[in-house]
């Protein structure tokens, strides 16, 4: 019989080593000695980033058994099922958790990076050089310092920025890798990336699958399958995730009346607007945006 599949806690990953957060967005691994024994398979609801600085470790990530050692970086991406997690006596790792709301917000407007971190949605463990564990490391050890601090009036801002410029540093390790790599991509693989380049660029005025599967010639039959065969989520989530997240940046940063808001995203009223803020993002967007 299988065992139940239980989510992941965000706060109980802060107890997995020496730690630092940022809100309910980020938390910053300085010391990860031996992870926790899991008693079931955990599903995660945020991405994780780290590197082996010593020792090995073994996990399942969706069935299939992986393994890392000293040198490796390890990305976990939501939704992926983790279990069986063993971890050698001298085990030592630094990383970092970010929620997916913060995640896609720091990469929002960099649709080449968020491609390259779907590849690593199937290619999780890479083996990087001296220079681009060194890389790494001076990253991290950056945003250490500036998570401290919090008297600056544009902490979350300034993290956001070193984040992004780390991402770019992450982004080449995986596509060196992807070059090396590209001959086993699938077909579902590449219509995955493609789709989610046209989400990122046209969801403000796009909410159709439909529209998506004719841009890519595609039947929207066709795009539904690959696209829940490589993710596991339906086009329709990943559109409604994206226009969600472009909803709260607008109502949160610009000065826009929520009228002007809604003509901006192709709604046909501010009714419609409202109630599909509201299903998607639990309040409505007056609530929001005073909150």
């Amino acid at each position: 019989m299988d065992r139940n599949i239980v989510s992941s806690d965000f706060e109980k990953v802060k107890q997995w080593g020496t730690s630092t957060s940022l809100d309910d967005d980020l938390i910053l691994l300085t010391d990860v000695g031996q992870l926790p024994t899991m008693t079931e398979p955990r599903r995660l609801n945020f991405i994780v980033i780290g590197l082996c600085q010593q020792g090995s470790a073994s996990y399942k990530l969706d069935t299939e058994e992986k393994h890392i050692s000293q040198g490796d970086i390890i990305i976990v991406s939501e939704r992926h099922v983790v279990d069986h997690l063993n971890t050698s006596a001298d085990f030592k790792c630094i990383g970092m958790v970010l929620s997916m709301k913060f995640f896609y917000e720091v990469i929002r407007e960099v649709s080449d990076i968020s491609a390259l971190f779907l590849y690593s949605r199937y290619h999780p463990v890479m083996s990087l050089s001296e220079q681009e564990q060194q890389m790494f490391n001076d990253d991290f050890k950056v945003l250490n310092k500036k998570i401290a601090e919090t008297h600056n009036h544009f902490h979350k801002e300034l993290m956001r920025t070193l984040i992004l410029a780390m991402f770019y540093d992450l982004s080449n390790i995986i596509y060196r890798a992807q070059s090396i790599k590209d001959d086993h991509q699938t077909r579902s693989d590449v219509i995955f990336t493609r789709f989610i380049r046209l989400v990122e660029e046209n969801c403000r005025q796009q909410r159709r699958v439909s529209w998506y599967a004719q841009q890519m010639n595609i039947t929207p039959k066709y795009l539904s399958q690959s696209v829940k065969n490589v993710s596991g989520r339906t086009p329709n989530t990943w559109i409604d995730n994206y226009v969600t997240l472009e909803l709260r940046l607008a109502l949160k940063n610009s000065t826009k009346s929520i009228k002007e808001i809604t003509i901006d995203f192709n709604f046909p009223n501010q009714s419609f607007m409202g109630k599909y803020f509201k299903e998607h993002a639990g309040m409505s967007p007056s609530d929001y945006r005073k909150n």
